[in-house]
Parts: C-alpha cells; sequence; structure tokens
C-alpha cells in the first residue's frame, strides 16, 4: 500500500485537443473514509472519450464537469482498503463507473459502487463491457434505435470501446454490422469480431461511396459515435425509416464549443423518413443498467462478445493515454492499470503487440462462439405484439420465453 495518494489535476481548460500540460501531478496523504465510506485502492482506471466534454470551459448539459483544480474525473476498478459501509468489506474488487478520478485512492460511499464478480466476466470488464459503454451499445442499439432482425447497422468508431460492443450485439440479434473506423488495421480487428464488412475513412478517397459500397440496399440504423464528415456521409446512404442513435462527438474533440460545420442533408432525411435522437444513458433508471448488465455478462462469459483494451502502465500515462484516444490512435477502449488482475475465473489475456503503440499493450479477452446463423439470437425474442414489426425483446431472465 503507499504512503501517499497521488493525484492528476486539472490546471487548466484545454483550447482545443487537450496537451499533457494541462493537467498536474499533486501528492497527498491517503484521505480517511468518514462514517458509511470506503477507502479505494485503484487497480485500472478508465480512459475514455466522454472526459473531453468534461474538461470543456462551456457548461456541459449533463453532469458536473472538472474545473480548474479539481481531481481529474474517471471511473476504475480497485479494491477496497477500509470499509465504514456494511455493504462492502476490505478486500472487495468494486467498480466506480465515473467517480473515483485520476488518483491512487478514493474515498466513495457504497451508492458510488458496484461488486466485481470475475465469476461472470473479467475484471477489466466491469468499465467497458459491464459498465457504461457496454449498457450504452445495448440501449442505444436496442431501445434508442429499435433495431430489427436484418437492418443493417453502420457504427462509426467500430473499433471503439462503445462500437465494438455495439457490432456485436447487432450479430447477436440478427442484423448485418459494418464498421467505420480510421484504418485496415482496426477494421481487420473489428471483421475477426464478426463484422461484416468496413470502411477505414482515413484510407478512403469517397467516403459516401465507401459507405454505399458496404450497404448496398442502405442503412436502416446508425450508431454515431463521431459526428462530423462520417455522419454527412452516412445521410446520404440511409435507407426508409433509418433510425440514428447519436451517441459521441470523438471527431469533435479538438474544437468544443464550436460549430459542427460540414454539409447538410435534411432532405435525405426526409425522404427517407428518417429518425435522429441524441442519446445519454444517464437518462435510463437502474432498472434499464441491471438488465443490460446482467444479459452483457451472459455474452461475455458465453464467448458472444469479446473485447480488447489499450494498456497504458502506470498513473503518469493517464494524461497521453487520454491523448491516444481522442486523437484515434488506440485501438480499442482505454484503461491504465496498477497492477496486474487475476482472471483465472474468466477467458484468458494475451498481448497483441503489433496493433499497439510502444509502451502499450492490446488485450483480447475471450474466445469467439461460431454462430450457426441469424436464427440464433442469444437472449432475445421477437415482438409480434400488433405494429411491433419484428422488433427485438430480451428474453425474461426466468426462462419462461417471455419478453421480459
Amino acid at each position: 500500500m503507499r504512503k501517499t495518494n497521488r493525484q492528476w489535476r486539472l490546471a487548466r481548460h484545454p483550447d482545443g485537443l487537450p496537451t499533457p500540460d494541462i493537467w498536474t501531478l499533486s501528492e497527498g496523504p491517503v484521505p480517511e473514509p468518514g462514517p458509511s465510506e470506503i477507502l479505494v485502492q485503484a487497480r485500472y482506471l478508465d480512459i475514455s472519450p466522454y472526459m473531453r466534454g468534461k474538461i470543456n470551459p462551456v457548461k456541459s448539459h449533463y453532469g458536473t464537469g472538472v474545473k480548474p483544480g479539481d481531481v481529474m474525473i474517471g471511473g476504475a476498478i480497485g479494491d477496497v482498503v477500509c470499509s465504514n459501509a456494511d455493504e462492502f468489506s476490505p478486500g472487495d474488487m468494486v467498480v466506480s463507473d465515473f467517480e473515483f478520478g485520476w488518483q491512487d485512492y478514493a474515498v466513495l460511499g457504497p451508492n458510488k459502487l458496484r461488486r466485481v464478480d470475475i465469476g461472470l466476466a473479467p475484471a477489466e470488464c466491469w468499465l467497458d463491457a459491464l459498465g457504461v459503454n457496454g449498457v450504452t451499445a445495448y440501449l442505444g442499439l436496442f431501445d434508442a434505435a429499435s433495431m430489427r432482425p436484418g437492418d443493417t447497422v453502420v457504427i462509426s468508431a467500430a473499433a471503439g470501446s462503445v462500437g465494438q460492443i455495439a457490432g456485436q450485439l447487432a450479430k447477436i440479434a440478427g442484423g448485418r454490422a459494418i464498421a467505420v473506423t480510421s484504418t485496415s488495421e482496426k477494421v481487420a480487428w473489428c471483421r475477426e469480431l464478426g463484422f461484416d464488412a468496413g470502411v477505414a475513412y482515413r484510407e478512403t478517397d469517397d467516403l459516401i461511396r465507401s459507405v454505399a459500397e458496404a450497404c448496398p440496399r442502405g442503412v436502416d440504423v446508425y450508431i454515431d459515435n463521431t459526428a462530423g464528415e462520417i455522419l454527412d456521409a452516412v445521410l446520404q446512404n440511409l435507407a426508409v425509416g433509418a433510425r440514428l442513435t447519436l451517441c459521441g462527438t470523438v471527431s469533435l474533440s479538438g474544437k468544443f464549443g464550436q460549430p459542427d460545420l460540414g454539409e447538410r442533408f435534411w432532405r435525405q432525411i426526409v425522404i427517407a423518413r428518417a429518425r435522429l435522437q441524441g442519446f445519454l444513458v444517464l437518462d435510463y433508471p437502474q432498472q434499464r443498467y441491471t438488465e443490460a448488465q446482467r444479459r452483457l455478462g451472459k455474452w461475455v462469459r458465453d464467448g458472444h462478445i469479446r473485447q480488447r483494451f489499450d494498456v497504458a502502465e502506470g498513473l503518469e500515462a493517464a494524461p497521453a493515454a487520454l491523448i491516444r484516444v481522442l486523437s484515434s490512435q488506440n485501438i480499442t477502449a482505454g484503461q491504465v492499470p496498477y497492477t496486474s488482475i487475476d482472471n483465472t475465473a474468466g477467458p484468458s489475456t494475451d498481448d497483441d503487440g503489433p496493433l499497439a503503440a510502444p509502451c502499450r499493450r492490446s488485450i483480447r479477452l475471450g474466445a469467439p462462439r461460431r454462430s450457426s446463423g441469424t436464427s440464433t439470437r442469444p437472449g432475445f425474442i421477437a415482438d409480434t405484439r400488433p405494429g411491433a414489426t419484428g422488433r427485438l425483446l430480451p428474453n425474461c431472465p426466468r426462462g419462461c420465453g417471455q419478453a421480459a
């Protein structure tokens, strides 16, 4: 156990894409938990694109931003060191989705923590597939976008944390998954996950044509994690009745607070009778999180969902890791580990060095399970109620064959 607590604090708001000097590394005493509080030591820190919005000086319309002098926001997997709350005991492995921060130790209330069960999924997955990223993919696809079997589903930032999960969920549910990502290496990883086709937008001279070739029948569902030119290209390739879920704007990381100037294809939306919906997973009640996490955990355990992470070693690497994610230099989700995690109850991990930058490694979790075809959609049944048009509903967890 360290004798002091290191913390990355925001020194100033960034102007454009963040640079390492907007944070300062400070050191102080390890905090003491008060009544009903828990002291947690970090194992892994989360590195995610949403953090760019949290350090923007313009007021966010959801949650609280990080002000100069504050500890940088972020989730973490950690171990309970000391507990004054009945819900947790020393030695428990726990996860905090947002409130831990970039630091060695944090004091949190029991309502800010979830217990990690590596029998359900490997520890790293609790910040990703079983965390906010997985729930975003699940609800963004099946609730906001109302995905149906046979839909062509296009996903931007498809090799990222939300994107790689959304693509695999689309395949589980009987759809055709199309990856849009920056490089052919990332497309290859998406194809390995089961995506049917992919577009490397940095390697094409005509993004609109490339999307059209990948989606000859048009785009039924678009999970947008980027905004910008990829969204413009998709808008010119919509199928009738298309549904677009707008989850993120990572392509705008260098120009927050500025207008997203580009082509406007609103007539295509009218012609396609398309629906665009802004999406924040924070709007959903806890029971929907529980539903999603239960099913996601089963699919991870059964090999239907696989993941790979970019891992940067040590707290010192956190700022560079975030910049890497925001500039699309990573292969998948970002995490910063403190110690190794015993995954004996879950799939093994292996090093995928050729796709990683120096001092970083990608971790692939789980082994693929080959599906016999689109008739196998674990955890789903078709909604046959009047007007449902084949929308998928999750099975009742009791196994009675009815919708949950």
